[in-house]
C-alpha cells in the first residue's frame, strides 16, 4: 500500500504541512491528476491522510497526515535521504548500462549465442 512511489511521494509533500489537491499537484509533478486523486483516496481510506473539506465558495479541500501516516515518515526519511544521497550515482550506473546494452538486450530480442534474423 505505501511502498510505491506515489504514496511515498504524497506522504512526503504532506510532511510539510496541510496541503491543497493544487499544491500537491505541483508539489509532484509527474504524477498525472488521476493518480493523485486515487492515491489520496488510498492513503484516505487506509488512515493515513485526512481530507478536511471547508463550507466555503467555491469549495476548500485540505489534505493532512493522520498520527497514523506521520508515523510512517520515521520509516520513509532514511530511504529519502539515500535515495538524494545517491541519485547522481544511481543515474551515473543506469545511463552506462544504457549507454552500453544493445536494444535487443534490453528488450529480449536475440541474445548471445541466437541466430540473426
Amino acid at each position: 500500500m505505501v511502498g510505491d512511489k506515489w504514496s511515498m511521494l504524497v506522504i512526503g509533500a504532506l510532511a510539510v504541512g496541510d496541503a491543497r489537491y493544487s499544491d500537491l499537484d505541483t508539489a509532484i509533478p509527474a504524477l498525472s491528476r488521476r493518480m493523485l486523486t486515487v492515491t489520496l483516496k488510498r492513503l484516505q481510506r487506509s488512515g493515513l491522510v485526512d481530507r478536511m473539506s471547508h463550507p466555503e465558495v467555491p469549495p476548500r479541500v485540505e489534505y493532512s497526515l493522520t498520527g497514523l501516516g506521520a508515523s510512517l515518515l520515521s520509516a520513509i526519511d532514511p530511504l529519502a535521504a539515500w535515495s538524494a544521497e545517491h541519485h547522481t550515482e544511481v543515474r551515473h550506473h543506469q545511463d552506462t548500462y544504457d549507454n552500453s546494452t544493445t536494444p535487443d538486450a534490453v528488450h529480449g530480442g536475440a541474445g548471445k549465442g541466437a541466430p540473426t534474423p
